[in-house]
């Protein structure tokens, strides 16, 4: 089969490998119809997971498809149908699972040593990413072993389009889960830094349980022209100073809630931003947290931090000072996409959210290598990039 592999910073292919083979009969396989390139695969293609990488690694967790294959223990799906797959890899049986903690699955990561290390306990195992999360092939292929399939996975309707539904196997969860975790009350004020898919999602989340104001922060044209069309007001923070602006549009306040839904990778125009961008291209540092540390220096007193966006390290300069004297509350967290995905597939049934909106490039998966780099370097208006493996 073909399918898309990571072979060093700022390098992938595609290649043939062989064909997946069932190794558990609580597995299935599906032949993908559809997968996209994530935010989070630019960590990975930029180097900030290196070391937990190997050359040849397929890529990839954003995946949906026909099931072709199925185990001996799989009651939920049969061949021929239509599922969409989280990026989380859940048993559904341990301590955490029961507790709908899908994301801290702790059977599911084969290399739970290495995690433990890295992180104190080890996570669940997730597509396409990493060995610290157990080194699963991805679906940016075209044919993907689905592990653990009755726990997460869901059927879709034949007649809903793949981009109205593949979505569910990460961003639409994730940007729900953060809005979810901002404690939101009926008309607060929740300023969101980066408008990529995941901050898109976020905004129209936030729209749908009552916020009163989403305010976006970004500086690409076409990103926050997205961000206005899902009901935010915008901030283009390269002809604006983002503390001073929310100052301004909060009477002095700050808003109620923030959102940093950017990561590890957070680019700004300030001398933090310059410093972080020194220390990740000379290994003395981890990660580019301006976006974490403008949210906490931006939100109200007795806020809410949220923070869908993936770090891999250890983050220079968070002001933990400013975070305890305000008394800020965070949440954060790989998507427990399972607890969300029904309820929203739910959403796109009823008309009210269309998940297609994103998409701005659909391509055959032969030109995977060049849409990295688009989406990277956010040339042509790349704003989400959908894959097809056949054609």
């Amino acid at each position: 089969m073909k399918a898309v592999s990571w072979q060093g910073t700022g390098k992938v292919k595609v290649s043939k490998v062989p064909d997946p083979e069932l190794q558990s009969p609580e597995n299935v396989i599906i032949k993908v119809t559809s997968t996209a390139i994530c935010g989070s695969d630019l960590h990975l293609y930029d180097g900030y997971l290196n070391p937990m990488m190997k050359k040849g690694d397929i890529l990839g967790h954003e995946t949906m498809g026909e099931v072709v294959e199925v185990g001996k223990k799989v009651k939920k799906f049969k061949v021929g149908d239509r599922i969409v797959v989280p990026f989380t890899i859940s048993c559904g049986t341990c301590f955490f699972c029961k507790k709908g903690l899908f994301s801290s699955c702790d059977q599911t990561n084969p290399n739970e040593k290495i995690a433990r290390k890295a992180m104190g306990h080890a996570p669940a195992g997730l597509y396409g990413y990493s060995h610290l999360t157990g080194a699963y092939d991805g679906g940016q292929a075209q044919y993907l072993e689905v592990w653990h399939a009755d726990v997460g996975p869901a059927k879709v309707p034949d007649d809903m389009p793949d981009e109205q539904v593949l979505f569910l196997s990460d961003i639409f969860p994730t940007g729900w889960m953060a809005a979810e975790n901002t404690e939101l009350e009926k008309g607060d004020t929740v300023a969101v830094w980066g408008c990529g898919p995941v901050g898109q999602f976020t905004i129209r989340s936030l729209r749908m349980m009552g916020a009163g104001r989403v305010i976006a922060i970004d500086e690409i044209p076409e990103r926050l022209a997205m961000a206005k069309a899902g009901g935010a007001e915008t901030i283009d923070f390269s002809k604006k100073k983002v503390a001073k602006t929310l100052d301004d549009m909060t009477e002095g306040r700050g808003p109620d809630r923030v959102v940093d839904a950017v990561g590890c990778e957070a680019e700004g125009n300030t001398i933090d931003s310059t410093l972080d961008k020194v220390k990740t291209t000379t290994k003395t540092g981890t990660d580019r947290a301006h976006a974490l540390r403008e949210a906490i220096y931006c939100c109200r007193m007795g806020g809410t931090v949220s923070v869908p966006g993936v770090y891999v390290g250890f983050p220079d300069m968070v002001p933990m000072g400013a975070a305890m004297n305000k008394g800020l509350t965070f949440r954060m967290g790989q998507t427990h996409v399972p607890r969300y995905i029904e309820p929203l597939l739910q959403l796109v049934e009823e008309g009210r959210i269309d998940p297609s909106f994103v998409v701005t490039h659909r391509v055959s998966i032969d030109e995977a290598p060049e849409m990295y780099r688009r989406f990277r370097d956010k040339e042509d208006g790349c704003i989400k990039v959908v894959l097809d493996p056949w054609h």
